[in-house]
Order: C-alpha cells, then sequence, then structure tokens
C-alpha cells in the first residue's frame, strides 16, 4: 500500500471517527474521560472535538495527493493526536483504566502522521 493510500485512509478514519463523537459523545467518550461524557458540559466538550476531527480529516483527505501541502496536513492530524495522547496520560490518575487505550490509538495516530509526513514529501 503506497503512502498516498494510507494518508487517505488515515483521513477517513478521523473524518469517522469525528463523526461518531458527534452522534454518540458519551458512548465514545464515556471510555476516555469516564463519567463526565455523560454531563452536558462533557458532550460540548466531547462535540468540539468530533468536529475537529472531521475539520482535519475531510482537508487531509482532499490534499493527500498534493505533495506541496499534504504533508503538511498529515504532520497537523499527528500534532492533534500527540496532544491527544499526551493530555489523557497526564491526567491518567483521573480517568478510566480504559483511556490507556485511547492514548494508545491517539500516540499511534501521532506516529502515522509523522510517517506520512515523511513518506508523502518524497
Amino acid at each position: 500500500m503506497d503512502a498516498a493510500t494510507v494518508a487517505r485512509l488515515y483521513a477517513l478514519g478521523r473524518v469517522g471517527l469525528g463523526a461518531a463523537l458527534l452522534a454518540a459523545p458519551a458512548r465514545l467518550g464515556r471510555p476516555w474521560v469516564g463519567g463526565v461524557a455523560d454531563e452536558p458540559g462533557g458532550q460540548v466538550v466531547l462535540r468540539a472535538l468530533g468536529v475537529r476531527d472531521v475539520a482535519l480529516g475531510a482537508v487531509a483527505l482532499h490534499v493527500a495527493d498534493r505533495p506541496q501541502v499534504g504533508p503538511r496536513w498529515m504532520v497537523l492530524c499527528a500534532a492533534a493526536d500527540a496532544v491527544d495522547c499526551g493530555a489523557t496520560l497526564a491526567a491518567r490518575d483521573r480517568l478510566p483504566g480504559r483511556s490507556l487505550g485511547v492514548a494508545a490509538l491517539a500516540g499511534a495516530g501521532a506516529g502515522i502522521g509523522v510517517w506520512l509526513w515523511t513518506a508523502l514529501r518524497g
């Protein structure tokens, strides 16, 4: 599988996850942030995160085949995932145990985004 195909799948995955957060913030957010996902304030934040991921993924999908901008969008997605991973790990003592799985997923996303940044540049 070539880097451009991986980039499109990476972007589509982000769009899908973002859309799922918009549609079911409590269900998807509970393993990550616990009971706060059931509260209106928690759902606001989870939906905002969902919109972020839909927007990042949609643009990344649109530019995946464009060597002048595609790599930059992949590293931007990687940065968002790295922050999600780091923030989750920093608060891990106050989050559900399953949040480590979310941190691992975000860390993997960050790694794939960095790999795509390098692979798509040249």
